[in-house]
C-alpha cells in the first residue's frame, strides 16, 4: 500500500444536505494523479455513488470516517454528528468554530482529546486572505433569490433543492414591479463586490432588478436612512472582527423604514461577528422565513446557513473545481503547503486561546 496519505468523503449528517465538496469528475483526476479516495455512501448526495465507483474511488458505509486509517485526510462541508466524542483525524469542513460560535469550544474540545485538527474550509486562504474555495456566489444567489420570492409572496415552504433553470424560472415570473403606482421593489446588497455579493446581485438581475450596491465605501459611513429606504435588504459581508451593526432592533421600529424582508446570507447569528443583531436564531428549509415585526409594516428574516445546498449540483461543481488543486497540494505537501499551513494554524491559536480561557476560568 502507498504511504501517500488518503482522502476520505463522509456522508454529510445534515438532512437535506445534497452537496459533495469533490464531484465525480474531480475524483477521478485525483485518482489519476495517484490520490487514494474512500466515499461514503449517501442516499441524499446529488452525485449517484456508481460515479464515484467509475471514477475510482473505494467505496465505503456511511459513518465509516471514524474507523478510518489515522492518516486519512476525511473532507465534508457542514457539521459533524455528536459521536465520537474524541477526533482523531485531520477533519476537512465548515467548523464554524473561530468565532464564538454556539458549541465552537465544545467542537475544538473534541478534536483536543482525539489529537485531531479541523482545517476549516472557512480559513483556507491565500496570503492575501482570499479564499480559495467557498461557495460564496451561489449562496449570494440562492439568498437574494428568496429575499425576491418572499417579499412578492411566491416563497414556497418546505424548500426543496432545485435546478437553476426552475429557479431562474421563478424569479422572471415574480411580480416585482406589481406595487401601489407600478414601482419596482428596491434592492440593496451589502458586499456586493464579493463574490457573494455578484451572486445575489445575479439573481436580483435575473428578477429584473436593479440592486443597490454597497460595499466597503458605503458601509465605512453607513447612511441607515437610505439602508432603511430599500423592500430588500441581502448581507453578504463576513467578517472575522466585531464590526458597528448595519441594523439594530430599533431600526425595524423606524417610523422611516420601508425594509420589509432581510436576507443574511452570513448567518453569524451567535457570534460577536454578526452584523445584522436583529434576530437570535437561524432559518431552515421547512420555515425559512422568521417574522421580526408584525402589524401592517412587517419585518421578515430568511437566514438559512447552507442557502448553496438549495442549488446542489451547481454549487457543487464550482467549489469542487476551487477545492481540486488545494488538496493535490495537500496530499503531495501536508502541512507544508502554505494555505493548509494557515489553516493549521488558525486552528492552533484557537485551541490555545481556549485552554488559556479554561484555565482562567478555574
Amino acid at each position: 500500500m502507498s504511504d501517500t496519505p488518503q482522502l476520505w468523503m463522509r456522508q454529510e449528517s445534515r438532512p437535506g444536505e445534497r452537496r459533495a465538496p469533490i464531484v465525480p469528475e474531480d475524483a477521478a483526476r485525483l485518482v489519476d494523479s495517484g490520490v487514494r479516495i474512500t466515499v461514503e455512501e449517501s442516499p441524499q448526495r446529488v452525485f449517484p455513488i456508481a460515479q464515484y465507483a467509475e471514477a475510482g474511488c473505494r467505496i465505503a458505509a456511511a459513518g465509516g470516517w471514524s474507523e478510518a486509517p489515522s492518516d486519512a485526510y476525511v473532507v465534508g462541508l457542514k457539521e459533524l454528528p455528536p459521536d465520537p466524542q474524541e477526533l482523531r483525524h485531520q477533519h476537512i469542513y465548515f467548523g464554524h468554530a473561530y468565532k464564538g460560535q454556539k458549541g465552537a469550544r465544545a467542537l475544538l474540545e473534541r478534536f483536543s482529546a482525539g489529537g485531531g485538527a479541523l482545517l476549516d474550509l472557512e480559513y483556507l486562504v491565500d496570503a492575501n486572505g482570499r479564499r480559495l474555495a467557498a461557495f460564496g456566489y451561489w449562496a449570494g444567489y440562492v439568498g437574494a433569490a428568496l429575499a425576491v420570492l418572499n417579499a412578492t409572496g411566491r416563497l414556497t415552504r418546505p424548500l426543496v433543492p432545485l435546478a437553476r433553470t426552475e429557479l431562474d424560472a421563478a424569479l422572471h415570473a415574480a411580480p416585482t414591479r406589481q406595487e401601489a403606482g407600478g414601482q419596482a421593489l428596491r434592492a440593496l446588497v451589502i458586499g456586493a463586490l464579493g463574490r457573494c455579493g455578484q451572486g445575489a446581485c445575479d439573481a436580483l438581475e435575473t428578477a429584473g432588478l436593479a440592486p443597490t450596491r454597497w460595499d466597503l465605501a458605503e458601509t465605512a459611513d453607513l447612511d441607515r436612512p437610505a439602508l432603511l429606504a430599500h423592500d430588500l435588504l441581502v448581507n453578504t459581508v463576513l467578517t472575522t472582527r466585531p464590526l458597528p451593526p448595519f441594523l439594530t432592533p430599533s431600526d425595524l421600529d423606524a417610523q422611516e423604514r420601508r425594509l420589509s424582508t432581510i436576507c443574511d446570507v452570513t448567518c453569524d447569528v451567535t457570534s460577536d461577528c454578526n452584523l445584522l443583531p436583529v434576530y437570535d436564531a437561524i432559518t431552515d428549509w421547512e420555515q425559512p422565513v422568521r417574522r421580526l415585526r408584525d402589524g401592517d409594516r412587517p419585518v421578515e428574516m430568511i437566514a438559512i446557513d447552507n442557502l448553496p445546498s438549495l442549488l446542489p449540483e451547481e454549487a457543487s461543481r464550482a467549489f469542487s473545481s476551487d477545492l481540486l488543486p488545494q488538496l493535490l497540494r495537500l496530499i503531495s505537501q501536508g502541512d507544508d503547503a502554505p494555505a493548509w499551513a494557515r489553516c493549521r494554524d488558525t486552528f492552533d491559536t484557537a485551541v490555545r486561546a481556549g485552554s488559556q480561557e479554561s484555565d482562567h476560568a478555574r
